[in-house]
């Protein structure tokens, strides 16, 4: 989703650089991520072995105005407290601000 709202825009801006297209489509850049809790402790984007133990694992996608636009959470073993919710949902929250900054040094915005 983060790669892909980049590759969108790139190619919007290269047709509209061509005046192929008169404006921008796009409203806002979206990214996402994957947290969990390994463990007992949240973890931001898990790689494989992470997910395949973690206790929850939740996917969450934002967009720049802060709105969200899916969380996906699942408990795999035993339920999640809402302390470890709150925790997931800072930490998501961070990472996406992280990659937005990214997202926009890429297309030089």
């Amino acid at each position: 989703i983060t790669g892909g709202c980049v590759a969108l825009i790139d190619a919007i801006n290269t047709l509209r650089g061509k005046s192929s297209m008169n404006n921008n489509p796009v409203k806002q850049l979206i990214a996402s991520v994957s947290v969990g809790v390994v463990s007992d402790t949240p973890v931001l984007d898990l790689d494989y072995l992470e997910d395949s133990s973690a206790g929850t694992d939740m996917n969450v996608v934002m967009n720049d105005a802060g709105g969200f636009i899916e969380i996906q959470g699942t408990a795999e073993g035993a339920a999640f407290s809402r302390e470890q919710l709150i925790a997931m949902h800072e930490l998501a929250e961070r990472g996406i601000r992280e990659l937005f900054a990214l997202q926009r040094q890429a297309l030089g915005i």
